[in-house]
């Protein structure tokens, strides 16, 4: 018979923020998404978001509002994309010692595709470009064919490098 253990506040909210951020991946990787889907997609991001601020280090912060951009990037909310984009970005600026290489490529990421389903193309260009130049940076192998597969992918509007 297993004994449940039991948590304390910060374990019990270290554990919904990773489960809620995790959750987010399967549901952004579904290839036909519910309304109620997009509804859990949204409420997933800002509650890991919530329990980050909670227990979490500005990298978590960093990544939660980077997630929260690109749900509503995802869901096509240009306004919302950008703007959490843009305070993913302050957190980047604020905190450079904290962050790992591949923060910065998808601090900018985030940043080009909330430009381009704003339709401002010349700043999605302009941000583009600085993230394949820090995804071209990012040292670990791995941690480079992540990025460059998730840059690669997803949806980016009317944006086109060509």
């Amino acid at each position: 018979m297993s004994e449940e253990k039991e948590l304390t506040l910060a374990e019990a909210q270290l554990k919904f923020a990773k489960s809620s951020f995790n959750g987010i991946w399967e549901l952004l990787d579904k290839s036909k998404r519910t309304p109620e889907d997009n509804e859990n997609l949204l409420l997933s991001a800002y509650t890991s978001l919530y329990h980050w601020k909670q227990v979490g280090t500005e990298v978590n912060l960093q990544r939660g509002y980077w997630m929260i951009s690109r749900v509503y990037q995802v869901l096509g909310n240009a306004d919302q994309a950008l703007q959490w984009a843009i305070k993913c970005q302050s957190v980047t600026e604020d905190n450079p010692s904290d962050l790992e290489d591949f923060d910065f490529a998808f601090a900018q990421e985030c940043l080009a595709r909330a430009y381009a389903l704003a339709d401002d193309l010349d700043r999605a260009k302009e941000h583009y470009d600085l993230a394949v130049d820090l995804g071209k940076r990012i040292e670990d192998p791995e941690d480079q064919k992540i990025f460059m597969n998730d840059f690669q992918g997803g949806n980016w509007h009317e944006f086109s490098t060509e």
